[in-house]
């Protein structure tokens, strides 16, 4: 009790010494078995003010900085409603529109990856994303 100054501390550093009395294997070193419990009683207590030191309290109230599940639950279920949408999308119009907006490339290069006219890849393009809104307002 005099190294923690808590009674539940206190228990539990007897409680554990008496444990490592009763497993150890090897005889006493010490003079008396009074000096030999004291020592366990005192490195238990160092370690425990070894692995307390390591922790970091938290306030109660912290934020959790992620989305709620309300959030999660209405985030997979319009991905899902974007997924078949664009499986609903011919492949030319997919392509185009997924090159345009997941790749980042120009009206140009996916003009020239898919053999189509500019302004062609410009209305496949307008008309995919059309068909997506359309989608997701249903």
């Amino acid at each position: 009790m005099y190294l923690t100054g808590d009674a539940a501390q206190a228990e539990d550093i007897a409680s554990e010494t008496f444990v490592r009395v009763w497993a150890a294997s090897d005889r006493l070193r010490v003079r008396t078995v009074k000096a030999y419990l004291f020592a366990i009683a005192r490195n238990l207590h160092l370690k425990g003010l070894r692995r307390r030191s390591r922790w970091v309290s938290f306030p109660a109230d912290l934020p959790d900085p992620g989305p709620g599940p309300q959030l999660e639950a209405e985030g997979r279920e319009r991905l899902r409603v974007v997924l078949r949408a664009l499986g609903r999308l011919t492949l030319a119009d997919r392509a185009a529109l997924l090159m345009r907006a997941q790749d980042g490339m120009s009206y140009e290069e996916i003009a020239a990856a898919l053999g189509l006219s500019l302004s062609a890849v410009k209305v496949r393009i307008h008309r995919a994303r059309l068909r997506l809104s359309d989608e997701e307002g249903r």
